[in-house]
């Protein structure tokens, strides 16, 4: 038989077998509303809030003037009588009456219990999903998240309300638009709070501390001195002297568009951008991607997008990052080389957030794809690809080759300028891709952005617990990492 059936803001029709009884009902009500099924601290009332028992419940549903079935946590209770004042809880006549001029006067105490009401299903359903977070990490302590502050906030965390039960839940039950919006005006406030205490464009300490600190005018005098010198290792001496004086100029923003312009042998001396980073965070950050990549994320990494469900994207990708052994070289012609091949599958496990109405909107991962490496075969002028170039956008690699796989130089490409790239491997090109955002001051691509972010804090474990992390993150960092 089907019985109506409501919890929290969502009614659903559910099936029973005759005769129907209170548990069965219940067990039946949490599976359709995918939530985790209770058996204690529950109770189902009918539309005129009557609460209905074992030894009732058989007889009232066989008559449909029950209405609706509501199901009630008790904790609603508890939470509301706790945080109701004296005079909230006691009855009012006034709330009684049947007379239409009075529900007007008194609309604003009406208003009131409402917004109580409101405010209890709110504390209610905080506390039962960071109960079953907690849960969930406590049955399975290799879930848990060790770069959060309890383990469980990349299921829940109930500082900011998000996490992965918050979105699954709002995925199952349609929330309302309204429901909707306050949920991203509370994203965008923590947003503004702590997401901005971290990433590429925040001031920072750097770990490189000068000997000597150079005068404005001694800066000056060097940065004259690298635009004419024709030795590279001057080149990079003065660079260094003047690392505090370029740091500044960038994150003042309204010098930081002509850092290129005073700094331009970005442009044709390789590995400047590589020692900028050093001197921002050493060189054990620097070698993380380089040495952990190929042997404890790319496996795992491969591993986890077989589960995915199957695009000819991603089986193209899948066949490229790992070949079978059998393959031959002509089967390996087509496409990027294995350790790109496994950035771009790390794209595909993190995918793109939604980027609202007026931009793109949901964007595919291979569509990121093109955000981040843009291919073009020898002899093409690179000038005439930045010449093309009409909007400006964050930093991306342009890859030169014969084919994806046989790539003989990389550039960085930003604000119409290509910067080389020291390293000639895809891996070593989009390590130094990474870098140039913290180096030259600039956000992620919208697109991007779960991606670097992932790459920031799990992979070179900068800024953690700094930045906001999308639940996908945390989710994947937590299957990568055990």
């Amino acid at each position: 038989m089907l019985l109506k059936a409501k919890l929290g803001d969502v009614q659903r029709f559910v099936r029973v077998a005759e005769p129907a009884n209170l548990t069965e009902f219940l067990d039946a009500a949490f599976a359709r509303f995918g939530v985790p099924a209770v058996t204690e601290g529950v109770k189902v009332v009918d539309s005129s809030g009557t609460e209905l028992d074992e030894d009732v419940f058989e007889e009232i549903v066989k008559d449909a003037s029950y209405g609706v079935l509501t199901i009630k946590y008790d904790t609603e209770l508890e939470c509301g009588f706790m945080g109701a004042s004296p005079e909230q809880s006691k009855p009012s006549s006034l709330d009684t009456s049947d007379s239409h001029d009075t529900d007007i006067v008194d609309s604003p105490p009406r208003k009131r219990q409402r917004l109580d009401a409101e405010a209890k299903h709110y504390i209610t359903t905080q506390t039962l999903r960071e109960t079953y977070a907690r849960g969930i990490v406590s049955l399975f302590p290799y879930l848990s998240d060790p770069h959060s502050k309890n383990g469980y906030e990349h299921y829940y965390d109930g500082e900011s309300g998000t996490g992965y039960l918050a979105w699954r839940i709002k995925t199952i039950q349609r929330c309302s638009a309204k429901d909707r919006r306050t949920l991203f005006e509370a994203s965008a406030a923590g947003a503004s709070g702590e997401g901005m205490s971290g990433g590429p464009t925040v001031r920072r300490q750097c770990q490189f501390v000068p000997e000597t600190a150079l005068s404005e005018d001694e800066c000056k005098e060097a940065i004259s001195l690298m635009k004419h010198s024709a030795d590279e290792d001057i080149v990079k001496n003065k660079m260094k002297l003047t690392f505090d004086y370029r740091r500044n100029m960038i994150l003042d923003p309204q010098q930081s568009c002509n850092i290129l312009f005073e700094f331009p042998r970005f442009k044709d001396v390789k590995g400047l951008v590589e020692q900028d980073f050093v001197l921002m965070f050493g060189e054990g950050v620097s070698g993380k991607l380089l040495e952990k990549w190929p042997t404890a994320y790319k496996k795992k990494i491969i591993q986890e997008c077989r589960k995915l469900p199957s695009t000819s994207e991603l089986e193209e990708l899948l066949l490229t990052a790992d070949p079978p052994e059998d393959s031959t070289e002509r089967d390996a012609d087509f496409g990027w080389d294995s350790d790109l091949s496994s950035v771009f599958l790390l794209l595909h496990l993190i995918p793109p957030s939604a980027q609202g109405r007026r931009k793109p909107g949901k964007v595919s991962a291979s569509q990121a794809e093109k955000h981040l490496v843009v291919f073009k075969k020898s002899g093409t002028s690179i000038q005439e690809h930045l010449d093309a170039i009409t909007t400006s956008s964050q930093p991306y690699l342009l890859a030169v080759g014969a084919r994806k796989n046989a790539v003989h130089q990389f550039f960085i490409v930003l604000d119409k300028n290509a910067i080389p790239c020291r390293s000639t491997s895809c891996l070593g090109a989009f390590d130094e891709l990474f870098k140039a955002h913290f180096v030259f001051g600039t956000s992620y691509n919208p697109m991007l952005r779960n991606m670097y972010t992932f790459i920031q804090t799990t992979v070179y474990n900068i800024d953690v617990g700094k930045v906001k992390e999308s639940p996908r993150v945390a989710e994947v960092r937590v299957r990568l990492l055990h």
